[in-house]
């Protein structure tokens, strides 16, 4: 009790000697397991040792191996992109040659076309040579032409000189013929009028003797006054006088060349009662 008053266990019995030996033996067969145990775990920490140390020894060289492949994929990295950066660069560089390449093939199409152009245009001029070469061995014949055009421009030069001269010839012949007209017609108005006046004196002659012929007769109340007596008019026929026949006159006014003094007629139609008083001046002119 006292000790249980002062916080104490109760003090046990002491166990049986055969307890304890048993006790004994079970902690000396529990002591011998666990130094199997140890031994066993003393071997496997040296087996797990040499394996840690291979296994370090792994992951050093792995390590290593690590460093030198990212070392070398590094390399490989920095030579990949200095590749992309220089392949960038020659596709800017082949960007540039496909601009120039289609530029090339404008060119290239403009030139064809070019080309047809000239091809064409040496096509004419290749048969505007054959033409010329025709023409050139046509080049005797049409100087022969030639020759024979120039000869007949000779022949008509001389013959338009030869009618220049009959021309000129024919031209004073007729301006020889013109003044003589001209004279002719001057002598023509002469001869009217002469014989306008012969004419005068004709009828007051034939006047005078009628009127002797009434007072011969005993017609004395006509004599005073003739006129009133029936004498109505000329007892000579109106072609008496025989005006003369207008001569041929040409466009411009003058008689026509060739006609000369026979485009003038006689001074009448013809013969009637007074026609022997015809003027033979007018048959002198012919």
């Amino acid at each position: 009790m006292r000790e249980s008053q002062y916080g104490m266990p109760p003090r046990q019995i002491p166990p049986h000697p055969a307890i304890l030996e048993d006790h004994l033996a079970a902690q000396h067969a529990e002591i011998q397991r666990f130094l199997l145990d140890n031994q066993r775990f003393s071997a496997t920490h040296v087996a797990l040792k040499e394996e840690l140390e291979v296994t370090q020894f792994d992951l050093h060289r792995t390590d290593q191996y690590a460093r030198a492949l990212y070392d070398e994929t590094g390399m490989q990295i920095r030579e990949l992109h200095e590749k992309s950066a220089k392949m960038e660069m020659d596709l800017q560089a082949v960007e540039v040659m496909r601009v120039e390449l289609m530029r090339v093939r404008a060119d290239i199409k403009g030139l064809n076309g070019e080309k047809q152009a000239l091809t064409t245009e040496i096509q004419g001029m290749t048969q505007d040579l054959t033409r010329m070469n025709e023409d050139l061995q046509k080049t005797p014949a049409i100087k022969a032409e030639i020759e024979n055009l120039r000869q007949e421009l000779q022949r008509s030069r001389a013959a338009i000189e030869n009618e220049k001269k009959g021309y000129a010839a024919n031209y004073e012949h007729g301006q020889l013929m013109q003044k003589n007209f001209l004279s002719m017609s001057r002598e023509l108005e002469k001869l009217r009028a002469e014989m306008a006046n012969a004419e005068k004196k004709a009828r007051a002659a034939a006047a005078a003797a009628a009127a002797n012929q009434a007072a011969a007769a005993g017609y004395g109340t006509n004599y005073a006054n003739p006129e009133t007596s029936g004498y109505a008019g000329n007892y000579y026929p109106a072609a008496y006088g025989m005006n003369p026949v207008n001569p041929v006159h040409s466009a411009n006014g003058l008689p026509q060349a060739g006609a000369g003094a026979e485009g003038y007629s006689q001074y009448g139609p013809g013969p009637t009662a007074w026609g022997a008083y015809n003027m033979p001046q007018a048959q002198g002119h012919r």
